[in-house]
Formats: C-alpha cells, sequence, structure tokens
C-alpha cells in the first residue's frame, strides 16, 4: 500500500523554513583587525625592481617603500622584498604599522616648530606653515605629511634624491620634535607659559 505524503512537514532544503541558515557574523559589522586597517592611510612612496644573477640566468625580486598613517598625528614607514609586487608591497605595510610613531601636531594641522634631520647624505629642512599653505614639499616627503594629517607644512631636502634617506631624514626631524606639553613637564612649568613665550618670540620676530 503506497503511503501518502505529509503536506504539514516543513519542507528541508533551501527554499524551505528549516533549510534557511542565519549570515554569519554579528550583523556585517566590522572585526576590530578591519577596523584598524580601514583607520590606515598607506602610500607606496618607491618600488624597485633587483636582480640576483644565478646559474642559467637573473633572478628578478621587487623592494618596495610604503608610509603608513592615520592622519591623526600617527605615521610609520616599512620596506619588504619580494618576487611578486603586492607581496612586496603587504611586506612593506605591516612593518610599517609596527613601526609607527607619534607626533603632537598644533592645531591638528601643523607642526610646532621648525626642525632639522638627516640620514647618510641626506637633509631635510622642515618649517611650520600658517593656515592656506597647504604642504610644499616634495615625492617621499609629501607621502608621509599626507599620511600623518599635516595640512600646512614646508620642507626641504638637500643633498640627496634617495627616497630610503629622504623618508629616513624626515623621520629623524619629526622625532627630534617636542610639543608644548612635553617642555612644560620637563621644565615644571604651565603649557600657556611656553605657548606665550614662543607667540611672544615670534611676535617680536616680525615687527623687526
Amino acid at each position: 500500500m503506497a503511503r501518502t505524503p505529509n503536506t504539514d512537514r516543513p519542507e528541508r532544503g533551501r527554499g524551505g523554513e528549516r533549510g534557511e541558515r542565519a549570515p554569519r557574523g554579528r550583523g556585517g559589522e566590522q572585526s576590530p583587525r578591519e577596523r584598524e586597517e580601514s583607520e590606515f592611510v598607506d602610500k607606496l612612496v618607491h618600488i624597485n625592481r633587483v636582480a640576483k644573477v644565478v646559474k642559467g640566468g637573473r633572478r628578478f625580486a621587487f623592494a618596495a617603500l610604503v608610509v603608513v598613517g592615520d592622519a591623526k598625528g600617527r605615521v610609520g614607514y616599512g620596506s619588504g622584498k619580494a618576487r611578486e609586487v603586492p607581496e612586496a608591497i603587504r611586506k612593506a605595510t605591516e612593518q610599517a604599522k609596527r613601526n609607527m610613531i607619534k607626533i603632537a601636531l598644533r592645531e591638528g594641522r601643523t607642526l610646532h616648530h621648525d626642525s632639522f634631520g638627516h640620514f647618510g647624505a641626506g637633509r631635510v629642512v622642515l618649517r611650520a606653515a600658517p593656515a592656506g599653505t597647504g604642504i610644499i614639499a616634495g615625492g617621499p616627503m609629501r607621502a608621509v605629511f599626507e599620511t600623518m594629517g599635516v595640512q600646512d607644512v614646508v620642507a626641504k631636502c638637500l643633498g640627496t634624491s634617495n627616497p630610503h634617506n629622504m623618508i629616513k631624514a624626515t623621520f629623524a626631524a619629526l622625532t627630534a620634535m617636542a610639543s608644548p606639553r612635553s617642555v612644560a613637564a620637563k621644565r615644571g612649568k604651565k603649557v600657556g607659559d611656553i605657548i606665550g613665550r614662543r607667540d611672544g618670540t615670534a611676535a617680536a620676530v616680525t615687527a623687526a
């Protein structure tokens, strides 16, 4: 005797109630790692093709130089080498994120004071600028300021055009900078005293 199908039982499968599965995750929320990567801005400064002579020919590889920042004062640089360009950029980006430094910005747009830095044959001069000046810098230094979040600065590199030396000299100048808060903490004074003295000196120089 043939059995009649039970129509009251819900169907199984893709279209049935029991076949539907809830999407994984928490409603499309980003993971902490994705959120961290989204807040960083990275710029490829330089990529170089290097060749290694081996038996039977030459073996090529690529070296990448990348600058990473959060546009809020944090910035870092890194270099990576691999057989393929995307892998070299990925290595350089990871190294840059590990080597990030925090630089205090004046009014969130420029440097607190002028600074000098050098590395190898490269020498850089960084100068604070008034609002509306923009980023007056060339090549690798511009990438550093854009990823760091600086809006007004005047910079000049002397002695070399090597992007690696220019980047390292720029970071040497940035790490040598001091904010009014750190100076006041070292001297045991208030931040207002340091800023007032700086503004008074600038007004006297302008009047002279």
